[in-house]
C-alpha cells in the first residue's frame, strides 16, 4: 500500500461505510462481521466515530450515522456540476475513440452543450459550451427528445439544414422512436455536411434522461458502421461512468436541476 498508508483510517472508513449501508444500524459483533475487522478494532472504531458526533447509540444495541457525516464531502459534491462531472470521462473517452465528445442537455427546443473535449483534428463545425443547435438534427437531440411526451414532439417544427437533414413530422418521430428503442441515435449528415455522430441517454437515478452523450466524426473518417462497432460500446460505457457519478450527487434528479458549466 505504499509507506504513507494509514490502516488505521482504512479501517475507520470501512465501519463507516458499513454502518451507512445498514438501515437501522449495526451491533459492534454485525459491524465486525461485515468489515472483516477484529471485534476490538471495530468497537474502537466505533467509539472514535461517536466522540467525534459521527455515530450514536440506537435501538437493540445497534449503532447508527448521525446527519454530520454529511459533512463529509457533501458541500463539495453538491457544488460540482455536470461540466465537473463528465470532462473527465470524456477525456478518456477521446483518448480511446480518437473522435471529439461531448455532454448536451435539452433547452427548450435545442441541445445545449455543457461539456465539450475536442481532438486535435479541425471540423466545419465549431462547437464550444453553450453552443446550442436544434435538437432534432443532432445525435444527442434525438436521444433527449425519445423521453419526452408525444405531443411536445409534435410540436417541433423541422426546417432543412442539409439535404439530408430530417424534416418531416411523421418522419421525425420515427427516428426519435427508434432512438428510444436502440437506446442510442445516429445522425448522418443532418445538421452540417461531412459530420456524423452517434449519442447515448445520460440518465438520472429515476432512470429519466438528463443528458446525451456523443461522439462526432468527420463522414471521410468514419462510416455509420465504424461508429456502431467501435464508437457505441464505449460511448455506452462512458455514459454507465457518468450515471454512476450521478448517482451521489443531491441535485442529479432531472433535466431542470442540472447545472451547468461553472
Amino acid at each position: 500500500m505504499g509507506a504513507g498508508y494509514l490502516r488505521s483510517l482504512d479501517r475507520g472508513l470501512a465501519v463507516l461505510v458499513a454502518l451507512g449501508a445498514a438501515r437501522g444500524g449495526l451491533t459492534l459483533a454485525a459491524a465486525a462481521a461485515a468489515t472483516g475487522l477484529p471485534r476490538a478494532t471495530a468497537r474502537r472504531a466505533i467509539q472514535t466515530l461517536e466522540a467525534l458526533g459521527y455515530a450514536a447509540p440506537g435501538d437493540g444495541g445497534r449503532f447508527v450515522l448521525l446527519p454530520r457525516v454529511l459533512e463529509l464531502g457533501y458541500a463539495t459534491l453538491s457544488r460540482r456540476t455536470l461540466s465537473e462531472i463528465a470532462t473527465p470521462h470524456l477525456a478518456a473517452l477521446v483518448a480511446r475513440v480518437r473522435e471529439s465528445a461531448s455532454v448536451a442537455v435539452l433547452s427548450g427546443d435545442d441541445v445545449r452543450y455543457v461539456a465539450r473535449v475536442p481532438t486535435v483534428r479541425i471540423m466545419s463545425v465549431d462547437i464550444t459550451v453553450g453552443t446550442r443547435f436544434p435538437a432534432y438534427a443532432t445525435s444527442m437531440g434525438r436521444v433527449l427528445l425519445a423521453d419526452l411526451p408525444e405531443e411536445r414532439l409534435a410540436a417541433i417544427v423541422p426546417r432543412s439544414l442539409t439535404p439530408r437533414t430530417v424534416t418531416g413530422a411523421a418522419e421525425l418521430a420515427a427516428v426519435v422512436r427508434r432512438a428510444a428503442e436502440d437506446g442510442y441515435a445516429l445522425v448522418d449528415q443532418e445538421l452540417e455536411e461531412g459530420v456524423r455522430s452517434i449519442a447515448v441517454p445520460v440518465r438520472d437515478r429515476r432512470g429519466r434522461t438528463v443528458a446525451a452523450v456523443n461522439v462526432a466524426a468527420h463522414a471521410g473518417r468514419a462510416t455509420t458502421d465504424d461508429l456502431r462497432r467501435d464508437v457505441l460500446p464505449a460511448l455506452r460505457e462512458t455514459a454507465a461512468r457518468i450515471e454512476a457519478d450521478l448517482a451521489h450527487i443531491p441535485w442529479a434528479t432531472a433535466p431542470d436541476h442540472l447545472p451547468g458549466p461553472s
